[in-house]
């Protein structure tokens, strides 16, 4: 619930990249080229990396997640990626 709030008061998104922890986000912008991009998007509650991967899906991973997220933006993939998240946390696939 305290990430709806952030969404209300305009710091979050409900899709996008999820927010990483600062000393995280720190370390991959110098040692993952491209990593900084992601920080131009506004971080949301749910994106590609929570419906298609897993918990222990690698940085790497999310990142390309990130990317065709990015590059992809559109209402209606939102769309799909806030119905597949309903699925996700239904079905506890991905867990």
């Amino acid at each position: 619930m305290p990430q709806f709030w952030n969404v209300l008061r305009g710091e979050m998104s409900i899709v996008g990249p999820r927010p990483e922890r600062p000393e995280f986000a720190e370390e991959f912008t110098l040692r993952i080229p491209g990593y900084a991009q992601r920080l131009n998007v506004r971080p949301g509650i749910t994106g590609l990396a929570q419906v298609y991967g897993d918990y222990l899906t690698s940085v790497y991973h999310k990142l390309r997640y990130d990317w065709i997220y990015m590059h992809r933006m559109s209402f209606w993939q939102e769309v799909r990626i806030l119905l597949m998240t309903v699925v996700v946390v239904l079905t506890r696939a991905g867990t």
